[in-house]
């Protein structure tokens, strides 16, 4: 009998997920789907807040006192999108402090790209065009996800990731106008990250172990190899308009396909970095960790405060 109700179960689960209906978290789920969703949505969530270093290490010198106020509000919201999606994490179930823990202890990752380091101004345009127009191409249909409160939180985070962009590639824009020095200087910036911003999207569809289930449950609309093509078609012209180029030998447009065809990816590159032996890997972490650590006593004053409140509240109902 506990079989039958479990096949049930499952049939009406895939026929909201078939129907399109959202999946609430007060809904009936199988565990897969809830890990699943909480290995993507927590390592969503650090690498927003992971995201949040490379550009604070560039408040400081930013040119002039706009782009500072700009930076900020970017680095902003990057925090307010952490907290989105780690409060989404925890709809399933999941402990908030723990995923944290986990993303100290390296057992959860977070995106590659936050690994390199930013070494120039012409950087925070790099990071907002590629790396922020990379992450809109993925997040967009995760406004489309059939968990709710994920996809509920996207919508907000997709608005201000096109910020994000448009800001990244104005910095590219007038830097690429500008001085030979500043447009070699953009172009360097482009020439560094172009390739690890295609590897945002993961590995290619044949290596990839999550994709295909995530299709089947409507998490993901669209593979890492769709993603990463779309990435490179609608880079391409805005590289050529601002009279950069793309650091790829092998670039070129098939009239037959509609599409660019592009080079191979160094995936060894790629999962030496997510095994944590890329340029910042040690960096990041360290500084994520130090910082749950200096703001140990805030926490601390925060819960002794509102334990305070609780008590007078109570004594009053009294």
């Amino acid at each position: 009998m506990k079989e039958f109700n479990i096949d049930e179960l499952n049939r009406k689960f895939q026929e909201k997920i078939d129907n399109d209906i959202k999946i609430e978290p007060k809904d009936w789920m199988p565990d897969d789907y809830r890990q699943t969703l909480i290995r993507q949505i927590s390592q969503h969530a650090h690498s927003e807040v992971v995201g949040m270093l490379p550009e604070g290490n560039w408040i400081t010198r930013a040119p002039n006192l706009r782009r500072k106020a700009v930076l900020l509000a970017k680095v902003q919201d990057e925090a307010g999108h952490g907290l989105y999606l780690y409060s989404a994490v925890e709809t399933l179930g999941a402990d908030r402090e723990q995923t944290i823990d986990d993303l100290h202890s390296g057992k959860a990752k977070y995106s590659s790209i936050f690994n390199y380091p930013t070494l120039t101004w012409a950087d925070m345009g790099a990071v907002g065009w590629l790396v922020d127009g990379a992450a809109i191409m993925n997040q967009v249909p995760l406004c489309r996800c059939s968990y709710g409160p994920y996809a509920r939180a996207m919508v907000r985070v997709c608005k201000e990731e096109s910020f994000h962009q448009r800001q990244g590639f104005e910095i590219m824009m007038k830097l690429a106008a500008g001085t030979p020095e500043q447009k070699a200087m953009a172009q360097d910036a482009l020439n560094r990250f172009w390739w690890p911003a295609l590897m945002m999207f993961g590995p290619n569809d044949a290596e990839s172990k999550h994709t295909q289930q995530s299709m089947d449950w409507k998490i993901k609309r669209h593979t890492n190899d769709e993603l990463r093509q779309q990435m490179v078609d609608i880079t391409v012209p805005q590289a050529e308009m601002i009279g950069l180029t793309i650091p790829d030998p092998d670039l070129k447009w098939n009239e037959e396909t509609g599409h660019y065809e592009y080079g191979e990816i160094d995936w060894d590159e790629f999962w030496q970095v997510v095994k944590g032996n890329g340029p910042c890997n040690k960096d990041r972490i360290d500084a994520r960790r130090k910082a749950k650590e200096d703001g140990l006593w805030v926490r601390q004053a925060a819960n002794a405060h509102a334990e305070k409140r609780r008590a007078r509240n109570a004594k009053k109902a009294s």
